[in-house]
């Protein structure tokens, strides 16, 4: 094991980058970026300040202000190497439930060049069947009517860039780092909603002076469960309280579309270009959509670890067939990337026993990752009429997964749905396994009306019930 310890001093970083949602993912993904980049002295204007909106986020924060910011990034090899990284670029911290203010000011103060986010997949506030900006949800209303007092990210910004404009009129960049398609025009669509909805004044000179770039972010990182605090620190050494724990491989591709200035990202392996959308599509499309096509059928087979069940012959193969057969006729390879060698690693960094990410994880908020990682694709599936079994199964298993709540070694668990509306669990709770298909991720697509889709689905959604996933996956598999 190696200790890799900061090579700058935190007294002289200022910070350009204000980022919101200071998750695991951003500490082992785009902090570690940003503190390998701060070692070079003319970067050092680029330090981190998180913010956190979300009452969850109050831990975290306690945990990392105990320890004047800094935490351990332990970085899991597929070959069994670690190593440890102190990470120090995280140089401000504040908690927006208790000191608004300071998150609309430091929005305002023309330093900050950058605001990054990681909200997740459902935190644009999109409409998953139409897709558009929910303007009638309660707190989206509530920020509306009171913009001095935000509960919300996009209250919280528009509040921020009407001070901003008032205070320097200095532009800046929202940079998403989410998993979604072109995730810089997502940002964009439900940010400007906003402002127009709020302040017709405001949102010509956000036109005007805030860009969005799209990004593509890659870098498996689990929840560090009370068990996994104890061993990283046993492995570092160290006292800390948050430490992180991820896979060896990263990615970060961003579209150069920056308003005021930007890090110098490419000194350390970020790559720039425009044509961020094929980057994304093969990321999506193949490691995401995987991550979603093997949760449930490995979550009720009884497995609770990915790289366990990417042990599983059945599990093992049912992904590789999805990956070969029904996804890549649809992903074209970016430049320099050769996409066998690509499923190749993707199947290596799934089975890393010392990542043994939790499938749980993978099973959550599974309105928000059908809507993304799936349906684009079963979309075009449907009109060159592919064979969708494979993805019947997968809709029937996240049906069994939402609807029964036990697993086949006859154990109960608790689901993760923060997006599921009454119409859903209606749908959810029939008798009936075709109302299961009106659930808001699949209404775009209208499988009711596609006897291709809908013969096996009905098939698969019966026989899991009746004789369980193992042996219905492994008659999927081998065709019986």
């Amino acid at each position: 094991m190696e200790f890799i310890k900061s090579n700058f001093e935190p007294s002289a970083i200022n910070c350009g980058i204000l980022h919101i949602g200071v998750g695991n993912f951003h500490r082992a993904h785009q902090a570690y970026y940003i503190n390998q980049l701060l070692e070079f002295k003319d970067q050092n204007q680029w330090g981190i300040c998180g913010v956190g909106l979300l009452p969850s986020d109050k831990k975290l924060m306690d945990a990392l202000h105990s320890q004047n910011l800094a935490y351990t990034l332990t970085v899991c090899g597929r070959n069994g190497d670690k190593k440890v990284y102190e990470i120090n670029s995280i140089q401000e911290l504040i908690w927006g439930i208790e000191n608004p203010e300071a998150v609309l000011n430091k929005i305002a103060d023309e330093s900050i060049q950058i605001i990054s986010l990681t909200i997740t997949e459902g935190g644009y506030n999109i409409d998953k069947e139409n897709g558009n900006f929910d303007i009638n949800e309660e707190q989206i209303k509530h920020d509306l009517e009171n913009p001095q007092n935000p509960r919300t990210i996009f209250g919280f910004i528009s509040e921020g860039l009407r001070r901003r404009k008032e205070k320097c009129n200095k532009g800046l960049t929202i940079l998403s780092c989410d998993n979604l398609q072109h995730n810089g025009n997502t940002a964009r669509k439900a940010f400007l909603t906003f402002i127009q909805a709020q302040d017709s004044e405001l949102a010509p000179w956000v036109e005007q002076k805030v860009t969005f770039p799209n990004s593509m972010v890659d870098r498996i990182t689990p929840v560090t469960t009370v068990e996994d605090i104890s061993k990283l620190n046993n492995l570092s050494g160290m006292e800390d309280k948050a430490p992180v724990y991820c896979e060896d491989f990263i990615q970060w591709v961003i579209e150069d579309n920056f308003a005021e200035g930007r890090p110098n990202l490419e000194r350390v392996g970020v790559e720039f270009t425009q044509e961020v959308d094929i980057y994304e599509n093969m990321k999506l499309s193949l490691l995401n959509a995987s991550h979603t096509l093997l949760s449930y059928p490995a979550f009720l087979k009884g497995f609770r670890k990915v790289d366990e069940a990417m042990h599983d012959e059945d599990i093992l193969e049912y992904v590789k067939e999805f990956m070969n057969e029904d996804i890549t006729p649809y992903v074209p390879a970016p430049p320099n990337t050769n996409l066998e060698d690509y499923k190749k690693i993707l199947i290596e960094r799934f089975s890393n026993h010392a990542v043994s990410d939790q499938v749980s994880r993978l099973c959550a908020d599974g309105v928000s990752k059908f809507s993304v990682y799936i349906v684009p694709n079963l979309i075009k599936m449907i009109e060159d009429r592919k064979d969708l079994k494979r993805i019947a199964f997968l809709v029937a298993s996240y049906r069994h997964y939402l609807k029964y709540k036990v697993d086949d070694k006859g154990n109960s668990y608790e689901i993760n749905e923060p997006w599921l509306s009454n119409e859903d669990q209606k749908n959810i709770e029939s008798s009936n396994v075709l109302d299961f298909l009106n659930i808001s991720p699949f209404k775009s697509c209208n499988l009711i009306e596609k006897d291709s889709f809908i013969d096996s689905y009905i098939i698969y959604a019966e026989n899991i019930n009746k004789n369980g996933m193992s042996i219905e996956l492994n008659k999927l598999i081998h065709k019986q």
